[in-house]
């Protein structure tokens, strides 16, 4: 690891880093803890960490002196959620889920994988739970596959993503099948994802109309196999298409 200055965009992405971490983290973090979930020395992750702590969007703990998120980012996150809409449409994920009687979510591509940014549990208590702002692999995905079978070129995409995770017997890891399966989903204009982030959990997701004011996002809704059955789907699907009308 060098502790020489960097500039430009590598400097970027090390501070984008550093922000992402705090994503996953259950509590504050010292300068150790960030440079090791960063991959950077010390004295490296000290300067980011200086500059983003001037800029507000990281703040430091006087006593323990540990880093957690910035109010910068309060800020920001909600002239985000203006922007998308997202009050909006978890009033139409809060509908979508006492239809269905499942959990649903929306989820806007970022990358390689799809962001949580909006999701309403289920009311039963089997159900499966994606956290808003987690972030999810594409490939693993109902919105992800979607978002990818409607993309200019999906063998392209498909290529920028290998190696792709496997995370369960299900997961489509292999190019040639990914693609036949999105090509499927373009033609009928809705995703399944069978059991392919996490065994025995199933998700339907549709793709949000560019109009609708969400670029490259989808909803779908999330449930345990035992009852996201193949006779629910058409019921599932025509939800969905109702809700992104």
């Amino acid at each position: 690891m060098s502790d020489h200055p960097r500039s430009g965009t590598q400097a970027i992405d090390r501070a984008l880093g550093v922000l992402r971490v705090f994503e996953g983290a259950d509590g504050d973090l010292g300068i150790t803890a960030l440079a090791s979930a960063c991959g950077l020395s010390i004295s490296t992750t000290h300067r980011l960490v200086k500059a983003l702590t001037t800029a507000g969007l990281v703040s430091q703990d006087p006593v323990t002196e540990r880093y957690h998120l910035g109010a910068s980012l309060v800020t920001l996150g909600r002239r985000a959620e203006a922007r998308l809409g997202i009050d909006r449409w978890t009033s139409v994920l809060e509908g979508l889920a006492a239809r269905t009687g499942e959990s649903a979510s929306l989820g806007t591509r970022i990358g390689a994988h799809v962001l949580i940014a909006a999701h309403v549990p289920s009311a039963q208590p089997l159900r499966f739970d994606a956290g808003t702002g987690n972030r999810v692999p594409i490939h693993a995905s109902a919105m992800g596959k979607m978002l990818l079978a409607l993309a200019d070129d999906p063998a392209g995409e498909i290529a920028s993503l290998e190696p792709m995770e496997r995370f369960t017997r299900r997961t489509l890891t292999d190019p040639a099948e990914l693609l036949a399966n999105l090509e499927a989903i373009r033609e009928r204009g809705w995703s399944l994802n069978d059991g392919e982030r996490h065994e025995g959990v199933r998700a339907i997701a549709v793709a949000i109309p560019e109009e609708r004011g969400v670029t490259a996002s989808a909803i779908a809704v999330q449930g345990p196999a035992l009852r996201l059955t193949d006779e629910r789907l058409d019921t599932i699907v025509a939800n969905l298409f109702a809700a992104v009308a």
